[in-house]
């Protein structure tokens, strides 16, 4: 035998292959967009459903999983084989006017509930540490710029993700205050439905604020971002053979994102529903109130979870509501635009960012009631989020748009009946406004 053997390669089959990408990887914009829309304006909602309805209302949660699976996976998809965003699309196939309009609708919704949830998440460091109100208003909105501008993509991406671990907080709570869960399943598979005004204004908020049009836009700028970060990746409709493993990766991050989110939001009711409904708190306005309120029933150790809580998720929701409103208007009027870049490459997107956040900031400074603004900015979002989901779901058909990608039959089922229910839900808050 010869000293040194041919080397044989191995068969293809038995060849070693590519370890697959750990699921921390895979999440990336699914897990952060359904994560920011437990926001704590989004606590608020849940809270008053919980301490108005007890457990009555977990069925929603049920019911809006897999429309907003559908819409989120559409909004990621044009991301990602376009490379472009939302508004980056509309304005390359459709009237300006249609875009501007509903750009501007959305900025004006960011910029309202930008200040709704900073107000909030200084009135819950207030309710931990006591201090001024408004100074606390001020840090969070710098802090939120700043890192926003400053922190490089990938970096940023990882807080934002680890910030997705302060939504256990109500996981937690849960536990701590103790659920009745056969009841819960019960209400959530055979829901007790009532006509009245408040049932379905509480249900109309409920869908408002799980199905945002933020969420749009942020989702898909990200996807363009993520393409943008990768050496290797392009937009689909230039390197289609990377089609099966985006889609997967989009799926997977976007059933699981949404999950998370819908998971939070049921533990919000239920540990409004088991504290607050059952000693007779039905008349939440604001998570800080839901917070307080928790302290004499729950015991120090919820009240403090909760207000922590809201702190989080607010760090987290109050970049993508600023990110999405830049996106959008970067986007529509052609600037460069992107997390990824430089602040001095793209000093006019990072002004966007800045300067709703800074609005948002000053609505608390001003005579503003907080729960009125909660409610504008619900009802803008319902009025926003009908024509972009319209629009997203004709893009979506469109092969001179998508080319080989275009959604299919599920997807557009799904697609549409989330936009109807979108649609009944902004036809009912006005039909349910003075009620």
């Amino acid at each position: 035998m010869s000293e040194f053997e041919p080397v044989v390669p191995l068969p293809p089959d038995i060849a070693k292959q590519p370890e697959r990408p750990k699921l921390i990887d895979i999440m990336g914009p699914g897990l952060i967009t359904g994560a920011s829309d437990d926001d704590p304006s989004g606590i608020a909602t849940y809270s008053q459903a919980g301490a108005q309805f007890g457990y009555q209302l977990g069925w929603t949660l049920l019911l809006t999983y897999p429309l907003m699976c559908a819409i989120q996976q559409i909004s990621a998809e044009i991301g990602r084989v376009t490379g472009r965003g939302l508004a980056g699309n509309l304005r390359r196939h459709y009237p300006r006017s249609l875009l501007y309009g509903i750009v501007a609708l959305l900025i004006i919704a960011n910029a309202i509930n930008i200040g709704a949830d900073l107000g909030a998440m200084a009135a819950a460091l207030k309710l931990l540490i006591d201090g001024p109100l408004l100074l606390y208003v001020a840090m969070f909105a710098a802090v939120t710029v700043l890192l926003e501008t400053f922190l490089r993509y990938s970096r940023y991406v990882s807080v934002l993700k680890w910030l997705t671990l302060s939504l256990f907080a109500y996981v937690g709570t849960v536990f701590v205050v103790g659920v009745p869960w056969g009841t819960v399943a019960w209400q959530m598979v055979i829901p007790h439905i009532t006509f009245s005004a408040d049932y379905v204004t509480v249900v109309v908020a409920m869908f408002g604020t799980t199905i945002s049009p933020y969420l749009f836009f942020w989702q898909a700028s990200e996807e363009v971002e993520d393409v943008a970060e990768q050496p290797e990746a392009r937009p689909l409709l230039d390197a289609p053979g990377q089609a099966p493993e985006a889609m997967r990766r989009i799926r997977i991050d976007t059933y699981i994102g949404m999950g998370f989110s819908n998971l939070v939001a049921l533990f919000i009711v239920l540990t409004a529903a088991a504290t607050l409904h059952a000693h007779g708190h039905t008349d939440i306005q604001t998570s800080s109130q839901a917070a307080e309120a928790l302290r004499p029933l729950a015991g120090r150790f919820a009240f403090t979870i909760f207000a922590l809580g809201i702190i989080g998720t607010g760090l987290l929701a109050l970049p993508v509501l600023a990110g999405s409103a830049a996106f959008a208007v970067g986007e529509a009027l052609q600037w460069p635009v992107g997390l990824a870049r430089r602040p001095l490459k793209a000093k006019a997107f990072y002004g966007t960012i800045a300067t709703a956040t800074i609005v948002g900031a000053l609505l608390n400074f001003s005579s503003l009631d907080p729960v009125k603004a909660l409610f504008w900015s619900a009802v803008l979002n319902g009025v926003v989020a009908v024509p972009v989901m319209v629009m997203m779901l004709l893009m979506a058909i469109r092969r001179d748009v998508m080319g080989q990608f275009t959604i299919g039959p599920v997807l557009k089922v799904l697609g549409w009946l989330a936009t109807a229910a979108m649609a009944a839900a902004a036809v009912g808050m006005f039909a349910t406004w003075g009620s």
